[in-house]
């Protein structure tokens, strides 16, 4: 299963943090402050695995990537494949690339609702629901459709005005 989706940039700050087993606020932050150091002092040129730190427990292992100014890391229980979950990474951030043509830092803080709904599309409570990278872009951009329908519907009715008598 898996317990935690992070994205933190280069300096320690979370741009995404999604955890599965709801620890109180402060814990989270001291997670996500964990997590940051110790993915912040590795090489580029070592293994994408870490063992959890004290704060996860022992059988929880990071699985990250580092792509440019930002950290993509999935804590997972030791019942998720790690290759699997770099796969399932590399379809996060090809489906992002491909939403936001290009996606930088930026896209992830002013567009937190459609990141949300792309992660959502992969990953919910903790499971893996969906990996085709094609079935993600096609429900992304259904959600689009008719949010666009929908928007067109209300500012094509005339609002309702109550006359005095």
């Amino acid at each position: 299963m898996i317990e935690a989706i992070l994205i933190i940039n280069n300096y320690g700050q979370a741009r995404l943090a999604r955890f599965y087993n709801k620890p109180a606020f402060a814990e989270q932050k001291k997670i996500i402050q964990e997590c940051f150091q110790l993915l912040s002092k590795r090489s580029d040129r070592v293994c994408n695995f870490l063992e959890g730190s004290s704060s996860w427990g022992k059988n929880v292992k990071l699985i990250y990537r580092h792509y440019a100014t930002l950290y993509f890391v999935f804590a997972v229980d030791a019942s998720e494949s790690e290759l699997g979950v770099l796969d399932l990474i590399q379809v996060f951030v090809e489906a992002l690339d491909k939403c936001f043509e290009n996606v930088c830092e930026l896209d992830l803080i002013f567009y937190a609702d459609k990141v949300n709904y792309i992660l959502d599309e992969i990953v919910m409570g903790g499971m893996v629901l969906e990996t085709s990278l094609k079935q993600i872009l096609h429900a992304v951009n259904g959600n689009l459709q008719a949010k666009k329908a929908t928007r067109g519907r209300a500012r094509s009715q005339k609002p309702h005005v109550l006359k005095r008598q």
